[in-house]
This record gives structure tokens, sequence and C-alpha cells, in this order.
């Protein structure tokens, strides 16, 4: 075990280099790429001298060699992670308002407090089944009246509404970066459905053994009795499913008509199950895990 162990520790270490983040070693345990182990068994590895010929450790981060300097920056972008998820979190106060909604969370870099200072903040928004294209419209019309919408050039600290799924909580890409992604988003509205997008998705498992969902420290938004009251009362404003189609079929145009729908590399799923737009997908996913690649190689 100790051989594969010391793999998948090197492994992981090497896959989040690419995105300039080093890991403490419970983080390594928790999101190791391979079978599962006990904490203790990778604090043991870590401490071995031939691991050490690869991995370097200071202030408690373990890096590849000669990535010294990610470990300030790190705490420096965990700083204004903290700070863009408190503004998500008063954002999240008047979105708990749309009919349908079940969750949100704050996904991306900011979810996984890896973010620069000028970038946007991505949320996963979860909507009843049935009502997606409803939930959708309803929820960019608030964040745009609420002058927070990422749009043309106004982009940091925005907030972009990149993905959109349903409580049958079906999602299309399943791979190693997007089990990255599921795993570090942040709930800060309706959690209790995270676990359950957890045990639905299972395949999570076959890339991140070891990890389970733990309750960020972050205070999540809970409703009140006045915020279900106003959802109640518009989601029978809204119950219609001739709202719901008339909606589909105005946003699926939309969205066929979009450029960035037929950009060479970018991925945009239009279902009623989710929506996602990434027109820059082939830099992230498919990008990332050619430099781990690349790092894999050169460890070797």
């Amino acid at each position: 075990m100790a051989d594969n162990l010391s793999k998948n520790i090197l492994s992981t270490v090497a896959y989040y280099d690419v995105m300039d983040y080093p890991m403490t070693a419970f983080e390594i345990w928790k999101h190791l790429i391979g079978e599962s182990c006990t904490l203790a068994d990778v604090i043991g590895e870590l401490e071995k001298e031939e691991i050490k010929k690869y991995i370097s450790e200071f202030r408690g981060f373990y890096f590849l060699k000669d990535r010294k300097d990610l470990v300030e920056q790190r705490i420096e972008r965990n700083k204004i992670s903290n700070w863009k998820l408190k503004k998500a979190r008063g954002i999240i106060f008047w979105l708990r308002l749309v009919p349908f909604v079940k969750m949100i969370a704050v996904a991306g870099r900011v979810g996984a407090k890896n973010s620069r200072s000028g970038s946007d903040i991505d949320m996963l928004i979860i909507f009843k089944h049935g009502k997606i294209f409803t939930g959708r419209f309803l929820a960019t019309v608030l964040v745009h009246f609420l002058g927070e919408r990422r749009h043309e050039d106004k982009i940091s600290n925005r907030i972009c509404f990149n993905h959109f799924i349903t409580d049958k909580l079906e999602v299309c890409v399943q791979d190693l970066y997007s089990s990255h992604n599921y795993i570090f988003i942040t709930p800060l509205y309706g959690g209790d459905l995270f676990g359950k997008f957890l045990e639905k998705n299972v395949w999570i498992k076959n890339y991140r053994s070891n990890f389970s969902f733990l309750e960020n420290n972050l205070k999540a938004v809970n409703d009140s009795q006045l915020s279900k009251r106003v959802r109640f009362f518009l989601e029978k404003i809204f119950s219609s499913d001739r709202i719901e189609k008339k909606l589909k079929k105005w946003q699926s145009e939309k969205i066929k008509k979009n450029p960035l729908t037929e950009k060479k590399g970018g991925m945009i799923i239009c279902s009623e199950t989710e929506l996602a737009f990434w027109p820059d997908f082939e830099n992230q996913g498919p990008r990332i895990f050619e430099k781990f690649q690349e790092n894999l190689k050169k460890i070797k």
C-alpha cells in the first residue's frame, strides 16, 4: 500500500500544483486522488525521505520542489476569497427569495479559496426540477437589478451564473477536473442538499475516495419566515408550466445564437436538468490535465 500511497500523494500534490495550490496534510488526505486511506497514513508517508525528494513543506503546506512561493500566495488568496465569500453571502440573502431555489453554492476559485483579486464569483444553483429556466431567468434579473451580475467588461467581484442543475442532481461532465470543482464548492444556502448531491453522484468517489462533506465555517444564509412566505407567494405566481416552456424556448434560442456557444474548445449544456456555460472549457479541465501530466513526467 505504501508504494501506491506515495504515488497517490505525489499525484495529488502535482495536480494541485497546476492550480498554484499548496496543500496541508489534511487537504492532501481529503482530496487524495486514488484509493482511500487514513489521515495517519498520509502524515506518515509525508515524513519519509523518499517522498521528500519531490515534495517540500513550509508553514504546514506541502508543494512540489522549488514552489515555496506558492505558500504566501495561497495565504493571500485565501484572504481575498473570504472577502468574496462574505460578499456572495450578502447577495445570496436576496437570491433565496427566488422561486423554486433549493441550493446556492459558491464555486470555482472562490469556492476553493484560491481566488485572485480581480476575478468574478462563480455560483452553482439548484432549482426544483421542471423550473430551471424560470429560476435562471429570475435569478439573473434579480442580480442584474442589484448591480452585481457579470456582463460585458464588468467582471471583478461580479456574480457569474455559469452552472444550474435541478434537484434531480444530474450532471453531464464526470471527470477528474469536475470532481475537483464539486468537492470544492461552498454551499451557502440549502447546504443539506449538497450531501444528497454527493450521494447521487457516486462517481466522485472514484476520483476522491476520502472526501466527505463537512460544513464550512462561513455562516450559511438560512430561511426566515418572511423569506419562506415571499418565495411561496412568488412560486404561486410562476407555477404555470406555460411560463417555463416559454422561458425555455426563449433562452434555448438565445443560447443557440450566442457566438460563445460555437466557440472552439467550449462546452455549453442546455437541457431540462442542467444549464452550464463554460466557453473556455478547453483551457480549464483539459489544459489542467495536460499540465498535470507534464508535472508527473518531471517527477518520474
